[in-house]
């Protein structure tokens, strides 16, 4: 493996992108479930596809080297991502999380590790003084997104790491929104980063996985008995997808980071838009510590439109953009949070962190920038309420 300068070259060559064997430049799919021994103890570096393949080692490498970790470690889900990263914690234990999150964190902590007695508490990671009185001796780790899922806060990753890292908590980064390429959590003193790799890294809407970055050898280990004892991995095929995805990263973050500018920029200006979350707008919140931690804003917004524009009139009249879970992929896609990705989260949180009935989410796609915006207007036009 080669340590590359620039995060484009590395995208491409980064991790084991050779087949030492046969010199293909592409790694093969090793579809195998289990490995022929030369004898009691004599393997050849594998012995069954959930210790490891040779696939999935190539795309956990590449992983690695992108967000500059110790390990990276690949799983059929970015919940199953999430899931082995929570395992690292103990009964009695209490997690931080962002004040809002996507919310099948805040159900994974709230419905099932409640159930193990690791318990959590929503915080307010953008007020350092805040956030530092909600530190008490049960707290062990805190989770951030930033931009957070779905009203695109910002955190400073960096101020949070080093007051978290006085208490000797853990710190978890959820880098979905921003990827590698925009955002390097690591660097900025987190612990561990994990993604959902079903959105921008693999791209293009074919394949559900999650990954996960250690920042030590400690912390390595640990993950790679909870991945080997728990199960949930990433299979080859997948993991051949997701490096195929992961090539072209750069160029369609770059033309998705463009689009999405655009579409702000006629949010903000429209007179049917009450309000745009966007970490690249300069009225943004957070704007000047995105700046500095991240490379742009992204190309998540999310919006709400004033009380006599009908948001089901407008998801219906929307033809290119389309009403979907999920994100991240090549193609425009809206979603309703409240019924949609942020549904398990009672009414009176969802209230109460600012996630209204009234908000949008989009992701931004690749597409012609023109048809994308006058998909918007059209569906915004028709949904006012005569």
């Amino acid at each position: 493996m080669i340590n590359y300068k620039n995060t484009e070259t590395t995208l491409i060559h980064g991790g084991i992108s050779i087949d030492e064997r046969t010199g293909a430049v592409n790694i093969p799919i090793y579809q195998t479930s289990t490995y022929k021994q030369d004898g009691l103890g004599k393997m050849r570096g594998y012995e069954y596809s959930r210790t490891g393949n040779p696939t999935r080692e190539a795309l956990e490498a590449l992983i690695n080297d992108l967000e500059g970790g110790v390990a990276g470690f690949a799983f059929g889900s970015g919940m199953a991502a999430l899931t082995a990263v929570l395992s690292l914690l103990h009964s009695g234990d209490r997690v931080l999380i962002s004040s809002n999150v996507y919310g099948g964190t805040f159900r994974l902590l709230s419905k099932v590790f409640d159930h193990f007695d690791i318990t959590y508490t929503i915080a307010d990671t953008t007020d350092l003084s805040v956030y530092e009185s909600q530190i008490n001796d049960d707290v062990k780790a805190v989770i951030i997104e930033s931009p957070a899922n779905p009203l695109m806060t910002v955190t400073d990753i960096k101020a949070v790491a080093e007051v978290s890292h006085r208490h000797g908590l853990l710190v978890i980064v959820d880098n979905t929104f921003m990827t590698p390429y925009l955002q390097k959590p690591l660097e900025l003193g987190a612990d561990i980063v994990v993604h959902s790799a079903t959105k921008y890294l693999g791209g293009h809407s074919d394949v559900v996985s999650g990954l996960v970055v250690v920042s030590t050898q400690e912390l390595a280990e640990k993950i790679a008995f909870i991945q080997n004892s728990t199960g949930g991995v990433l299979g080859p095929f997948d993991s051949f997808l997701l490096i195929r995805g992961i090539k072209t990263l750069a160029v369609r973050m770059d033309r998705h980071v463009e689009n999405a500018e655009k579409v702000a920029k006629l949010l903000l200006e429209h007179k049917a838009v009450k309000k745009v979350y966007y970490p690249g707008l300069e009225t943004a919140q957070g704007y000047e510590i995105n700046r500095r931690q991240a490379k742009n804003g992204g190309a998540m917004i999310s919006f709400e439109l004033h009380e006599n524009y009908d948001i089901n009139t407008f998801f219906e009249s929307l033809e290119l953009v389309s009403l979907a879970e999920s994100l991240g992929g090549v193609e425009s896609l809206v979603c309703h949070p409240s019924t949609m990705t942020h549904a398990s989260i009672p009414a009176d949180i969802r209230k109460k962190v600012g996630i209204t009935d009234g908000l949008i989410r989009l992701s931004v796609g690749i597409e012609n920038i023109d048809d994308i915006l006058a998909d918007i207007e059209n569906a915004i036009a028709k949904s006012e309420r005569k």
